[in-house]
């Protein structure tokens, strides 16, 4: 039975790629002379922290930041921020966490798309990605094709392996 895997992962080593060019990005501007800014990627790897001495600064390396993801080809549909925060001694952070796998509620979500547009498919949750499964090659495609006009309502990024006859 054809069936193909939706998976939703970030290539880590381009990740650590993007956070490097980011912070040496922000070592050698102008604006961010005399400011202690940074970006730290979490030794887990599931979340990053921007770092400034004021809120501007802090959305201004994060734009950084986010310029580099996207050049180095990671969707910025992985991301989840939170709220900038202050810290001690006039500081500020802001976490961003990164999405590996598809959580289970986006899932059901995405099996109850299938079901709803009628197509000769079938869904299942396989802990944190989806299978799909159907008689022919071409509902499959149908339904790549379906999830991808869904991924920016869904805020989900998304990829498609083991796609096999």
């Amino acid at each position: 039975m054809p069936s193909f895997d939706v998976v939703s992962k970030i290539d880590l080593a381009e990740l650590d790629n993007a956070v490097n060019q980011a912070k040496k990005e922000i070592t050698t501007r102008y604006d961010f002379q005399g400011a202690q800014a940074d970006i730290v990627l979490a030794p887990d790897k599931t979340s990053l922290t921007v770092k400034a001495n004021t809120e501007d600064r802090v959305q201004t390396a994060k734009e950084v930041l986010l310029a580099k993801l996207a050049k180095r080809g990671i969707s910025l549909l992985a991301l989840e921020y939170e709220p900038i925060e202050k810290t001690g001694l006039s500081n500020c952070k802001q976490l961003i966490k990164l999405q590996q796998g598809i959580p289970v509620e986006k899932s059901k979500e995405l099996v109850k798309l299938l079901k709803d547009s009628k197509m000769k498919v079938q869904g299942s949750i396989q802990a944190d990605q989806l299978r799909v499964t159907g008689k022919n090659r071409d509902d499959l495609q149908e339904a790549i094709a379906l999830f991808r006009r869904e991924a920016d309502r869904l805020k989900l990024d998304m990829q498609f392996t083991n796609f096999r006859d």
